[in-house]
């Protein structure tokens, strides 16, 4: 029988309560159907979080491993997509963690590959392409936004990321990362306040 109780599921509204009730009865195929739903929304939470695809991307695989193993005790006290979410942003704040302390005691080269937009690394060679500076200026803007946004302290990025990107509400983030609505609300404005602060000295180098 599913473990999603009646009173809680009829209460939350959850696109997913079929699939994750056919996958708390062992149905592979709807377990299947939620991460194909979900997985680029935790990838991009992820790499907002962390800022390294490569991290990213295993930190979502991980998440989906937890999620499934952990299947059974979800009891619809939330939207599948929101325990999801938490899953991930625990993951992605204990992998932040481990990179900066690696970062902090690697030098860094001056030939390690650069992120693209899509966040994949890469090398960097000389373009082929002509000129194209529209494009180019509108790649370094988002370019600085991202680097804005991981200059933050992580308890403020992640309040960033779920709401502004992500659209979760303050209860919501609240309850992931185990915060009052207030203290969501006050990180979240201190949080955009620095984007602000950061971009505005950014975008005079451009």
């Amino acid at each position: 029988m599913s473990n999603i109780p009646a009173g809680n599921s009829s209460n939350i509204a959850d696109d997913d309560v079929v699939l994750v009730a056919s996958a708390q009865r062992g149905d592979l195929s709807a377990f299947e159907a939620l991460v194909a739903k979900h997985q680029k929304r935790m990838l991009n939470t992820a790499f907002r979080i962390i800022g390294e695809y490569e991290d990213a991307c295993e930190v979502t695989q991980d998440a989906f491993v937890s999620a499934h193993r952990k299947l059974k005790d979800f009891r619809a006290e939330a939207k599948f997509s929101t325990w999801l979410t938490a899953i991930t942003v625990n993951l992605s704040k204990n992998r932040l963690k481990r990179l900066i302390i690696k970062q902090n005691r690697e030098p860094v080269s001056l030939d390690a590959p650069i992120r693209t937009d899509d966040g994949e690394l890469m090398p960097d060679p000389p373009s082929k392409e002509q000129s194209v500076l529209d494009r180019m200026e509108r790649q370094e803007v988002k370019k600085k936004v991202q680097d804005c946004i991981q200059a933050l302290e992580p308890d403020f990025r992640e309040v960033l990321v779920l709401r502004d990107m992500q659209d979760f509400s303050y209860e919501e983030i609240g309850g992931m990362l185990k915060v009052a609505a207030g203290t969501v609300k006050s990180r979240l404005f201190r949080a955009r306040e620095s984007v602000k602060e950061c971009l505005k000295k950014a975008m005079g180098n451009l």
